[in-house]
């Protein structure tokens, strides 16, 4: 099942998205959901499954309410309407070096060799800080370009969310924006070349954990546009990675307690060619199967 979050007429809403159509959510008393945080809280209070909640809901009914189609959102084509990222994460973490093309490119940028390839091997994986709900951005949304940096590339990453008790509730797709350049100068830069404004995107949808299974098999997509023309496009798939999701989890949250509606991005496997950087006004589109196509224009700082 996927989940969405959009505005219209100025408030707040979650839906669920079956095909084409967008159903509002609403909670027993017939108020609508807002956050996604908030539904993850109430199904655990239920004792139910985050999917099984959501049926439940649909079962109910309530209230006639209006639909419409998940492209009117997408599009903006109806007045009021719009997509939002499907949750403000407390906490954004990004994973670094799960696929072998992650290996190469690291090496490549800071002209070190070994210091990846042990991370990609060793036990630990590389688990960094991403940010916070003003770091990330939502569908349509701008990313942004550091003004101090000549080559910064989009990390189309499948992402997954935290539940109540740090499980994995769901699953989106994710743009961890960084600045190759400042992060190859140093090893120890990592943290001004991932975490700025508007440096990383989610969306547009959140898939529950029960749909794709506890290790999701999933193809992932990236093009990038440049004046309505195509300049790139790669593809891969999440059973490359080296880690699977849980032990990913099981890292991020030793001996560190996230809060509910963490999200953490798992790595990517699509690299651009290194003379590519993105540019002012450049459209980046991430599509991982079940999720959609995270779509987000690019803004130089």
């Amino acid at each position: 099942m996927r989940i969405i979050r959009y505005r219209s007429a100025n408030k707040t809403y979650l839906g669920t998205l079956e095909g084409e159509t967008v159903t509002p959510l609403r909670q027993e008393d017939g108020e609508p959901f807002t956050n996604f945080i908030s539904l993850i809280r109430k199904a655990h209070g239920k004792g139910s499954s985050l999917k099984e909640y959501l049926q439940g809901r649909i079962k109910s009914g309530g209230a006639k309410v209006e639909r419409f189609t998940f492209k009117d959102l997408y599009e903006a084509k109806r007045g009021g309407l719009r997509l939002l990222s499907p949750l403000d994460p407390p906490e954004a973490w990004g994973c670094g070096v799960t696929y072998r093309r992650s290996v190469e490119a690291r090496e490549f940028e800071t002209k070190t060799k070994g210091v990846y390839d042990l991370l990609y091997e060793a036990e630990r994986p590389g688990i960094f800080f991403k940010g916070t709900p003003r770091n990330c951005a939502g569908p349509n949304h701008v990313i942004c370009v550091r003004g101090d940096s000549k080559w910064t590339v989009p990390e189309s990453e499948l992402t997954f969310i935290t539940g109540m008790e740090e499980e994995i509730v769901g699953f989106t797709a994710g743009n961890d924006v960084s600045s190759r350049d400042i992060e190859g100068q140093n090893p120890l830069y990592n943290p001004p070349a991932k975490i700025y404004n508007c440096s990383c995107s989610l969306g547009p949808s959140i898939v529950t954990a029960d749909e794709v299974g506890s290790e999701p098999k999933l193809g992932i997509e990236l093009k990038i546009h440049r004046a309505g023309s195509l300049i790139f496009q790669g593809s891969t798939h999440t059973s490359k990675m080296k880690r699977n999701k849980e032990e990913l989890r099981s890292y991020l949250c030793r001996y560190n307690s996230v809060p509910v509606g963490t999200a953490c991005l798992t790595g990517t496997g699509i690299v651009p060619p290194d003379d590519f950087s993105l540019m002012d006004k450049d459209v980046v589109e991430i599509t991982i199967e079940k999720i959609g196509t995270l779509r987000n224009p690019v803004k130089q700082l």
